[in-house]
């Protein structure tokens, strides 16, 4: 139930590849337990000071509106902590069985498997081998990557290359595929509404961000830029995570209410800057371009 997702050809070559105890898994399995060691501890330790059956109480609305909204930072470091570990974890236990191991010259990628082919006689080739058909999560892209969409990709990845290619290329209308694949995303989670309520805003980020950066993200501007998009996008997480987390619609509501919507309402903004601002630009870059052009004109008469 943690992932990662496999396909049954995975499946299939594990089991009747003969070379199997010849594939070298300790160094990638010792690089993997290091980090759900660490992760381990970071959630032991967190978890014992923040726990989300806090945002349960009405004690936690009584300290005011910005202890209740950033209640949420904490609480979505706990949670992704967790989510982390189990997700290692679980790669420990398919390199330990060699599920997923392919060769490197057949380009394995995560959740698809080998993209080109290769000859049987390069799996004896016991040092080229990689386990990235498996590789379900990428803490570092998911924690710093500067955008929305990259962070998602980082995430749960094996499921992320299901839904893309399976519910996501299959959506007839363009303009309906991302909602459509978070509806099934929340489905595949469970019943819970908060699980709903999440999924179901992340089209309106991603429309808000990928808005903002064509209207504002320049060549010169991009460092700044970005490092702006990853503290906003880190606050999108944090508060859709209360949903996963809450479950109920009694509380995600209770929670986002307390915090009156703050992403939400961000996203309105964000949204509503980007196509007031967007025309403008283009209007002052085709002004631009028009003062050249009759610059030229005057010079060569």
């Amino acid at each position: 139930m943690t992932g990662p997702y496999y396909k049954y050809k995975t499946y299939y070559d594990m089991v009747h590849n003969e070379k199997s105890s010849e594939i070298p898994s300790v160094k990638p399995l010792s690089e993997k337990l290091k980090l759900t060691i660490l992760y381990g501890l970071c959630f032991l330790v967190s978890s014992h000071y923040v726990t989300i059956d806090y945002a349960k109480t009405d004690e936690l609305y009584q300290h005011g509106y910005w202890y209740a909204t950033l209640f949420m930072v904490p609480m979505f470091f706990v949670f992704r902590m967790r989510m982390y570990s189990a997700w290692v974890l679980s790669e420990c236990v398919c390199i330990m069985s060699t599920l997923g191991a392919y060769p490197i010259a057949s380009k394995p990628k995560c959740g698809q498997g080998p993209t080109v082919k290769y000859s049987k006689e390069e799996e004896t080739s016991v040092e080229e081998y990689n386990f990235e058909t498996v590789h379900n999560i990428d803490g570092y892209k998911c924690d710093f990557t500067a955008t929305f969409r990259d962070a998602m990709r980082g995430w749960n990845m094996t499921v992320q290359w299901w839904l893309a290619n399976f519910v996501y290329r299959r959506v007839p209308s363009k303009a309906w595929r991302t909602s459509v694949t978070m509806f099934v995303s929340a489905f595949w989670h469970g019943v819970h509404p908060g699980y709903y309520l999440s999924f179901m805003t992340v089209p309106v980020i991603l429309l808000a961000e990928d808005l903002m950066i064509k209207a504002f993200r320049t060549p010169e501007n991009e460092k700044t830029y970005d490092w702006l998009n990853w503290f906003f996008r880190m606050r999108g997480f944090e508060y859709l995570s209360m949903g996963f987390l809450l479950l109920t619609w009694n509380h995600t509501i209770r929670y986002w209410m307390a915090s009156y919507f703050i992403v939400h309402v961000l996203c309105a903004i964000f949204i509503s800057i980007a196509i007031l601002c967007k025309p403008k630009r283009k209007k002052r870059e085709n002004t631009a371009s028009d003062a050249s052009v009759s610059t030229e004109v005057k010079k060569e008469n």
